[in-house]
């Protein structure tokens, strides 16, 4: 398949860069269905689909003309949610046009907006910038947006995470409305679906089916380490790997700072990439890379979105991110425009639970294995030292000298340990890391639905025990076994069980009598089908649907009988028994033995010896009590007045505090 382009100057690009098969998203927007429309396009990083906008804005701009007419006002507003990106697109957009004589300038936070005013005023086909930049040319009157055709979103949705929703939106209202909207997104929340149904007119919506598997491209790998030893991991899986250059991941600054002052200490090139960063000294850090001058990257999420670097094979995440989009998204820096890669996700073993559920939630398999060990490391550059291309050709009449100057003053296994020597200094040195021995290939294996059926006694079972001690067990009910299908859609996406019922009914052409258990997760559901009908629903299913919900059965054979639901057995009711009544001969008299009352005594006989309880110098009730003294001494009257432990309180001769506003207790009133 060739790209179809109506326009020969970005056919002439496109070959000198030898692009000839076109990605699957570049194919969807140059379709006949989707020219001159408006465009909501679902695809992930890598998938091409820079190049993709790029061509499919060419007809709008370009029409059949082979050139550009004079820059003047801009004609399309690419918006991307990092300076990084912004400037990425910039570059891929000049090569692109560069036949039209089309003028594409970036306006970026971070650089000089009186360098970019200047550009403005010079005039500009196409312009790449940043929400907040643009919003601010645009207030400040400096780019004049009344002449666009076109203005492309892209990542919108990251966009929309960062905060950009006002600036979008202030963007879009400013532009003519009879420009074409294209809205790239790697996936469709409510938000990004409200802004298209807001700004877009009769959008087309392109769903890139292979996106919904992730990268196909990228092999992931699950790496044990102990929690002391990552940084280590991180050397040593760098030297295993080799790759020409490298991506490690980190979730904070200071994170960034550690590594990268390890990374050099151990003898790497290696740059940084964060917030802290300004924006001069990013775009040293990344064109050292693309020189060749650093091989590895030290980053955060925010700085490395969007980067696209030539000969980026190994990606690995030093420290785990929060979702499986992040996670998507750091690993889609590698595996692009068709060429492999690597994702490395480093997991201590209290991390082992978030690996497995991101792997899932991301819908990919990652090998698990151990960090690569010395002797592992040391094999390796004896393979790429013999296969080093140093060792290979005759050496030039000008080392003629020099060579017959070493073979005759020394032996020929002299110079080759001199060779390894050399050979080995200027690599860094590998690490001695352990293996913390968990992962899913050695635990044991999940338990399946057999193993839970055969320890659960069915509800309603007898309780009484036979003669070999085991309880009896009834038939587990009219139906069968049951097998569990996954679909691909869950909570986040709105999954509801009163839509998914009728939608599995009909998908699958089954009654609602045959479907079981609906379990609804974050990011998928699981449905229970009986095992009668489940080969013939599994046909139905895979048949695509204007639902586009993706239907397949569980890895393993998960299959339980259904629980049974018999009523519980009759038990015959206890005898009532009334006082005094004797228990029947070997009947069990219970824990405690009750007695009735005596006549006339509620609280059974008192002992005699036993005298009544008479308070330490309290007179007794039917004695007459002695008149009451206000002299504070036994036997009755007021307490003894107050003396305070401090100064005594002024106003009273003897130091006690009065009652109230200094009224004197019991005085007369008012």
């Amino acid at each position: 398949m060739s790209f179809s382009l109506t326009s020969p100057p970005l056919a002439r690009a496109l070959a000198d860069r030898n692009y000839s098969d076109p990605t699957p998203v570049q194919s969807a927007v140059l379709e006949d269905a989707a020219r001159g429309r408006d465009l909501l396009v679902s695809s992930q990083t890598g998938s091409g689909k820079t190049i993709a906008y790029g061509l499919a804005i060419g007809e709008t701009l370009l029409g059949t003309a082979e050139k550009l007419g004079p820059a003047a006002e801009p004609l399309a507003l690419i918006i991307a949610p990092t300076r990084e990106l912004a400037l990425q697109v910039q570059r891929e957009l000049a090569w692109l046009y560069a036949q039209t004589g089309a003028r594409v300038i970036s306006c970026v936070g971070g650089m000089d907006p009186r360098r970019e005013a200047m550009l403005l005023d010079e005039g500009a086909h196409i312009v790449v910038g940043t929400p907040g930049r643009l919003r601010d040319h645009i207030e400040r009157r400096r780019l004049d947006v009344s002449a666009l055709k076109a203005v492309v979103l892209d990542e919108a949705d990251e966009m929309l995470d960062l905060g950009f929703r006002d600036d979008l939106e202030f963007i879009l209202k400013t532009a003519p409305e009879s420009r074409r909207s294209l809205l790239f997104s790697a996936t469709f929340p409510k938000a990004i679906v409200q802004l298209a149904q807001s700004y877009q007119r009769d959008a087309l919506r392109i769903e890139v089916e292979a996106t919904r598997r992730g990268h196909a491209d990228i092999a992931y790998k699950a790496v044990r380490v102990f929690p002391k030893e990552a940084e280590l991991a991180v050397v040593n899986l760098l030297r295993f790997h080799n790759a020409p250059v490298a991506l490690v991941f980190c979730n904070t600054r200071n994170a960034v700072r550690h590594l990268e002052a390890i990374l050099l200490e151990r003898g790497f090139t290696s740059v940084a990439l964060s917030g802290e960063l300004g924006q001069n000294e990013r775009n040293a850090a990344l064109q050292a890379l693309r020189d060749g001058r650093a091989r590895v990257c030290v980053a955060t999420d925010v700085a490395a979105r969007g980067i696209d670097l030539p000969g980026l094979d190994l990606v690995i995440h030093a420290e785990l991110p929060n979702d499986s989009e992040v996670m998507q998204h750091r690993s889609g820096r590698t595996g692009r425009a068709g060429n492999k890669g690597t994702s490395v996700l480093l997991v201590p073993q209290s991390r082992r639970r978030k690996a497995e559920r991101l792997l899932m939630e991301a819908k990919v398999e990652a090998e698990w294995i151990g960090p690569p060990t010395e002797e592992e490391i040391r094999a390796l550059d004896q393979e790429r030292l013999l296969s080093d291309p140093l060792l290979n050709g005759d050496g030039s009449e000008d080392d003629a000298g020099m060579i017959d100057a070493l073979m005759a003053g020394r032996e020929a296994r002299d110079i080759a340990a001199a060779l390894v020597r050399l050979y080995r200094a200027r690599l860094p040195a590998a690490e001695e890391v352990g293996d913390p021995g968990f992962g899913r290939d050695e635990r044991r294996p999940a338990r399946t639905n057999e193993d839970y059926a055969a320890k659960r006694r069915p509800f309603g079972a007898g309780r009484d025990e036979g003669e070999d001690g085991e309880r009896p067990r009834k038939p587990a009910g009219p139906r069968g076994d049951t097998v569990w299908f996954r679909l691909d859609i869950g909570r986040k996406q709105g999954a509801d069980p009163r839509q998914l019922l009728p939608m599995l009914c009909r998908r699958g052409r089954i009654t609602r009598d045959e479907v079981g258990a609906i379990r609804i997760f974050d990011r998928e559901t699981k449905v229970e089908i009986d095992a009668d009908v489940a080969d013939r629903f599994y046909d139905a299913v895979r048949i695509p649907d204007r639902d586009k919900i993706v239907i397949e059965p569980t890895t393993e054979a998960e299959r339980r009988p259904a629980k049974a639901f018999a009523d519980k057995a009759e038990r015959p009711a206890a005898p009532r028994r009334s006082w005094g009544d004797e228990p029947a001969a070997g009947e069990d008299r219970g824990p405690r033995k009750r007695f009735p009352p005596r006549d006339g005594d509620q609280r059974g006989p008192r002992d005699e010896e036993r005298k009544p309880y008479r308070a330490e110098g309290r007179p007794p009730r039917d004695e007459a009590r002695p008149p009451r003294r206000d002299d504070g001494k036994p036997g009755g009257g007021f307490k003894k007045p107050f003396a305070g432990k401090g100064k005594p309180f002024a106003g009273r001769p003897d130091g006690a505090k009065p009652f109230g506003k200094g009224k004197p207790r019991g005085g007369p009133r008012g």
